[in-house]
């Protein structure tokens, strides 16, 4: 997925496209970059599939799409989901696959997420399944990964099959959660692993989390999280005790941390009302005006209705 970062984008898809495990194909979602990505790309870059989306969809909504083309056009088996500044090392996909073969009903698989100078980002540092089994431990111990409850779009591998059962993620979350309630959605009757031998760069200008001043941007990690809690199908009523009391928390620390305190108060005020008062539009409705992935959109999700 890309977004006004064309030499990110150029980086990532030279190292995509030198894996020591050949892809076979490379979907790039354009979410109307302005800084000229999508001619980088098709000069560079000629045979991949380049989707070009006339509004910004946001990150939710570029995965969304990207995943809806991909399995109508390519009908593939695993699909790998990344940001556009996400730099895969040259075996990242190999040791994904080699994991997933290696542990029979990983529907989810996430990568080994490091920033520029080799350090763990803590942005996507993984944790383990709360309350995991001692069979599901075992399991993820012996083939070297970890067994885990979400991941993080920077590095998931994903199944398609599971794609068609659970759905698309939600567009209308636009920035931040999206991909914790996608990932919790699908594997909370499946199973998810972190692969620490499948490394890739998070090239964000800091090291950091997410709630490292996130700004205006506070807004969506509020309202969202409501969002989840209220509509999404992804977490039982145990789990979401637990997440919300630990999003409340974080908000609380994120606050007092901040140097930009009243612009938090007004996204945590904005973000629990809208997400009260409302609820996400539906996929089909959010790209009912984009019809380069409309009609695959709908079809994905008319399959996960049907399942």
């Amino acid at each position: 997925m890309a977004f006004n970062r064309r030499e990110l984008l150029m980086e990532a898809l030279t190292a995509l496209s030198t894996q020591s495990r050949a892809l076979d194909a490379i979907v790039v979602v354009d979410n109307a970059s302005d800084d000229g990505s999508g001619d980088a790309v098709r000069a560079n870059f000629p045979d991949i599939d380049l989707v070009t989306l006339k509004r910004n969809t946001g990150g939710a909504g570029g995965f969304a799409a990207g995943m809806a083309h991909a399995l109508k056009v390519h009908d593939p088996t695993w699909l790998w989901l990344m940001d556009d500044d996400t730099i895969p090392t040259a075996s990242a996909a190999a040791e994904l696959l080699s994991a997933v073969e290696a542990q029979p009903g990983v529907s989810i698989a996430g990568s080994r997420v490091i920033w520029t100078d080799g350090r763990d980002h803590p942005m996507n540092t993984p944790r383990e399944k709360p309350f995991v089994s001692r069979a599901e431990r075992a399991a993820a111990v012996q083939a070297g990964t970890l067994a885990v409850r979400s991941s993080s779009f920077v590095s998931m591998f994903v199944s398609a099959s599971a794609v068609r059962q659970a759905g698309l993620p939600v567009a209308d979350y636009f920035i931040w959660n999206d991909d914790f309630e996608f990932s919790t959605r699908v594997l909370r009757d499946s199973l998810g692993i972190f692969v620490p031998a499948s490394v890739v760069v998070h090239k964000t200008k800091l090291l950091g989390s997410t709630d490292l001043d996130p700004g205006e941007r506070f807004f969506f990690e509020v309202r969202n999280k409501v969002w989840l809690m209220r509509h999404s199908r992804g977490l039982k009523a145990w789990e979401k005790a637990m997440y919300g009391a630990s999003s409340i928390r974080r908000w609380i620390r994120t606050i007092r941390r901040s140097q930009q305190r009243p612009v938090l108060w007004s996204g945590l005020r904005r973000g629990l009302s809208e997400g009260s008062r409302t609820r996400p539009k539906s996929n089909e409705s959010y790209f009912a005006d984009l019809n380069v992935v409309a009609d695959a959109v709908a079809q994905v999700e008319a399959a996960r209705d049907r399942a």
